[in-house]
């Protein structure tokens, strides 16, 4: 079969001829790929920068998809760590972590939206409670998942969203999804009185908005929740442990084994029912699998989530 193939961490995929997939557990079988969508997550995952990577090459990139099963219902299914992801013909999956799709749904919208969608709404749901009449800043919140945050923010009940980011072009488009302010990175103290902070930034930037928030809080031991899921700014943060010491500060990650992979299997319906009803802005670019190459340079400026169809 034909796929997008990964030979090297140091270059990108390129599409060409892969072992056809075979199918062993008694729960997996082998899928049609409709669509795969290029997340950081996968990029990550074709580069060996996630912390989940093995090293092992070659490999097929692709962390879920959209797919037709041999019964002939679409599914969307999200993968175990193996080298053989979505970006191919086809795959194999495991039923158990897959869900029947509405009828009549666009595979290219799911494929774009459930894994940015996913990140703040499994956080939201799984690793803190949902934040309803909390007041909620999203750190990177002009990138894909973080626009998304801002939507699922309000859909569990968040009375008030900060959306923060560097491009003031980007920030002035999100009050149209629900945000009810929006601040650069050097006014992040004056965005110090939250309940929740979602951040998908980390590095350096996080690590001072955490020091200038902290210390402008007017009731420093009120609680706040910082949920780390990306890192786009590094993976490491500078942290000084005053901040830990002189405020009520909760730090905890959402991702891979944070949150178990049953419950990331739970929220799937209904994530995927929001989503079909139209619940989030998505913007969405198809290419064909055989175009990896130029989709993986595109990735790296669009603001479209690119989505690959064989």
């Amino acid at each position: 079969m034909r796929a997008a193939v990964v030979t090297s961490f140091d270059s990108p995929p390129r599409y060409g001829e892969y072992p056809d997939p075979v199918a062993h557990g008694k729960d997996e079988v082998v899928v049609e790929v409709l669509a795969a969508g290029l997340h950081p997550r996968v990029r990550s995952q074709a580069d060996g920068s996630h912390y989940t990577s093995t090293d092992e090459l070659p490999l097929v990139p692709g962390v879920d998809a959209v797919v037709r099963d041999p019964e002939g219902r679409i599914r969307y299914t999200v993968m175990d760590d193996t080298t053989l992801g979505t970006m191919a013909e086809r795959t194999v999956i495991d039923l158990n972590r897959s869900v029947v799709l509405p009828h009549g749904i666009d595979p290219a919208l799911l494929a774009a939206a459930m894994n940015p969608v996913m990140s703040s709404w499994v956080a939201l749901r799984r690793r803190v409670d949902p934040p309803r009449k909390q007041r909620v800043l999203v750190l990177g919140a002009t990138g894909n998942a973080g626009r998304m945050a801002i939507q699922v923010a309000k859909r569990f009940g968040a009375a008030h969203v900060i959306a923060a980011g560097r491009d003031e072009v980007l920030l002035a488009e999100l009050p149209a999804l629900g945000a009810d302010r929006t601040c650069r990175f050097d006014q992040l103290a004056g965005a110090c009185d939250v309940d929740v902070v979602i951040d998908y930034v980390w590095g350096e930037p996080s690590a001072r908005a955490m020091v200038d928030m902290l210390t402008a809080r007017r009731d420093r031991g009120a609680p706040i929740t910082w949920i780390q899921i990306g890192s786009v700014a590094g993976p490491t943060a500078p942290i000084p442990s005053a901040a830990l010491r002189s405020a009520r500060l909760n730090i905890v990650g959402s991702g891979i084994g944070s949150v178990p992979g049953r419950d990331f299997i739970k929220e799937l319906p209904k994530l995927a029912s929001a989503i079909a009803g139209g619940a989030f802005d998505v913007r969405v670019r198809t290419l064909p699998l055989a175009d990896v190459e130029q989709a993986w340079t595109d990735a790296a400026t669009t603001r479209d989530r690119i989505v690959l169809v064989p």
